[in-house]
């Protein structure tokens, strides 16, 4: 398609999708082999890992595990549901409330999270705008972008009247996540792995 006739349909309504729509298409087998998220209430491509955004997260994710132990459970790649800004992103990590039975039955939803973490290399721009504000409107506590080119950790917390108030930037040393002030995390092996 023309990049004119592109300019001329995005200035079209669109159908804002419900999320019980969504979960209706997912049911259906319509998004099968589709890497879409809902953002609010529109579907949105997914990106591809490359290699080295899968293995780091991977290693983030298993390092979590060791470090939380039973206190939380760290989704990798997985929905978690924000109905307040019609949206079912699948975060790279969402350190939940250790709630195993819920969760079969639904995905975790913002007063069952944590802290959520996006790896970013060319969804960095997405990340640290649509998302952002989505994740402080939906009320997650904390919301970290681990940018893979830059190799910083970008911290975000204290989410107020649509937007997270505090922002920090590491590049090394350790981060304690709001929720669990007690654990000293390395920055390197969250932006690095093992």
């Amino acid at each position: 398609m023309s990049p004119s006739v592109d300019r001329l349909i995005s200035q079209l309504p669109t159908l804002r999708w419900q999320i019980a729509d969504y979960h209706t298409a997912i049911a259906s087998g319509l998004l099968d082999d589709r890497p879409v998220e809902l953002l609010a209430h529109r579907l949105i491509e997914m990106s591809p890992e490359g290699p080295e955004h899968a293995q780091i997260s991977t290693d983030a994710a298993d390092y979590l595990r060791q470090q939380l132990r039973d206190r939380a459970i760290v989704r990798d790649a997985k929905p978690i549901t924000l109905p307040a800004v019609g949206s079912e992103p699948q975060p790279d990590l969402a350190i939940a409330y250790p709630d195993r039975a819920t969760y079969r039955q639904r995905h975790p939803q913002p007063d069952e999270i944590f802290w959520v973490v996006e790896y970013a290399k060319t969804t960095l721009a997405r990340d640290l705008d649509i998302k952002r504000l989505l994740y402080a409107e939906a009320g997650i506590p904390e919301y970290w972008v681990a940018n893979l080119e830059g190799r910083e950790l970008i911290r975000f917390w204290q989410p107020e009247a649509g937007d997270y108030r505090q922002r920090q930037t590491l590049t090394a040393g350790t981060v304690s996540p709001v929720c669990f002030p007690e654990l000293a995390l390395s920055v390197a092996t969250m932006l690095r792995g093992w």
